[in-house]
């Protein structure tokens, strides 16, 4: 079934190849489909579109197909070319010409529009989620660890002090700086964009200010050429967020597999968390961690993929912008899991007590020795001589006992002022007022799951 089939189909490798994936991505928007359609068939019978009668058909139904979405008894039939599709094929089977009226007044083309930015305000709120939980796990990892030094690399030469509250404490602020990219991405997909139809509006008497509080948006798409355009920027702006959650990740992932290297001993894992070796029977490799290293690698390069597949396009729907969801869809997935295994590795990690003991990081300190002299009166520079002297000629004395007192330093880690940044950062989502538009709409399944 196509929904713009007339008397003639398109030739069977035609039809395969536009197709694509198109019915497994599909799948991704099905709860999502449902719920424009609800909100849809509402403001419908509020301009005269269908009488009180139909809507209740509609939305009885509708509310029944929801239903076998969640508990995962619903599928894209053979043959039929994607879920607004499927969706119409299974009202028009139990409705008869009921069912065909809940196109009025839309075009596939604001369909899925809405349906992907339905899924992406989900699947943000997800993602914010898992951060949440990473970040408070790093926070409390950075207290319990605040005393304990490492040594801190510039071009991976030893360089000064750091500690584990640092280094923990580094990725809990980056995680503030990502989720802020992230409530960026969240408020241009929380726009409107249904009533756009294929780009250049309806002459139908929409009441598209209702669908909007329907459905628990901020706003609208207003000029319905930019709706349809903003397929694709929409897309890209949400991947760059992901991006810089992924880049996160990855650099811990990173520093994790130096740490864990023997010729670091900085931490350790439980056996279980690691994997072995089929020749070598020493070995604890960082496995989770050089995936997740990948993974986020991957996930760095969607903002990219997703400019290049829409860079050349004019105004106007194209079929090119069907790519973006196999691109984007499954990213989600794969940052969570990421996110996940972090957080639970995390939660496993062995901290190695006293590194800065060993007599080969002494020359990390020379640094502080330089400030005891500038202290005493001696100018920077002639201390700065004085102590790179005494490290030529074997003469460094030092002391491992540092006292960093500014904000943010070793002594002084503001943890509690990162904690802030984030609960600020987080509480600009909008997330109870769309859960609470959304249980409204689908009124007696509100309390069936939604992810």
């Amino acid at each position: 079934m196509k929904l713009w089939q007339k008397d003639k189909d398109s030739l069977k490798e035609v039809s395969t190849f536009t197709v694509g994936k198109d019915q497994e991505m599909d799948l991704y928007l099905a709860r999502f489909d449902v719920l424009g359609s609800l909100a849809h068939i509402e403001m419908l019978e509020s301009v005269g579109l269908l009488t009180r009668d139909e809507f209740w058909l509609l939305s009885d139904e509708l509310k029944n197909i929801y239903k076998q979405i969640i508990i995962g008894n619903f599928s894209i039939e053979d043959g039929v070319e994607d879920i607004h599709s499927q969706i119409e094929l299974s009202l028009t089977k139990k409705l008869g010409n009921v069912g065909k009226k809940i196109h009025s007044g839309r075009s596939r083309n604001d369909q899925v529009l809405l349906d992907i930015k339905l899924f992406i305000r989900a699947e943000l709120q997800g993602v914010v989620e898992d951060i949440t939980s990473l970040f408070d796990l790093l926070v409390q990892k950075s207290g319990q660890h605040k005393d304990k030094l490492l040594p801190g690399y510039t071009h991976l030469q030893l360089a000064m002090p750091s500690s584990f509250g640092l280094w923990f404490g580094a990725y809990a602020e980056s995680l503030v700086d990502d989720v802020i990219t992230l409530q960026a991405a969240y408020r241009i997909a929380n726009k409107n964009p249904l009533g756009s139809a294929a780009g250049y509006g309806s002459s139908f008497p929409l009441n598209r200010t209702l669908t909007t509080q329907l459905l628990g948006f901020d706003d609208l798409n207003y000029n319905v050429v930019y709706a349809q355009i903003g397929r694709g920027k929409t897309e890209k702006i949400v991947a760059a967020a992901l991006s810089n959650v992924a880049g996160s990740l990855g650099k811990l992932a990173m520093d994790v597999c130096l740490y864990l290297n023997q010729n670091f001993s900085f931490i350790s894992f439980p056996e279980e968390f690691t994997t072995g070796s089929s020749i070598m029977p020493h070995k604890k490799n960082p496995d989770v961690f050089e995936l997740i290293r990948a993974k986020c690698n991957a996930l760095q390069s969607l903002p990219n993929e997703l400019a290049l597949i829409t860079t050349n396009l004019p105004s106007g729907y194209h079929r090119d912008l069907q790519i973006l969801k196999e691109k984007l869809f499954p990213a989600f997935t794969a940052l969570k899991e990421c996110l996940q295994m972090t957080h639970l590795m995390l939660q496993n990690i062995k901290v190695k007590a006293n590194i800065m003991e060993d007599e080969k990081y002494k020359f990390a300190f020379s640094v502080e020795e330089v400030n005891k002299l500038v202290l005493s009166g001696m100018p920077f520079r002639d201390a700065y001589k004085q102590v790179g002297q005494d490290i030529e000629q074997g003469k460094f004395n030092h002391t491992t006992q540092i006292k960093h007192t500014h904000e943010g330093s070793i002594g002084n880690l503001k943890n509690d002022q990162i904690q802030r940044m984030f609960t600020e950062a987080v509480s600009q989502f909008n997330f109870k007022k769309v859960d609470e538009a959304l249980s409204k709409l689908i009124l007696g399944i509100a309390a069936l799951p939604q992810n």
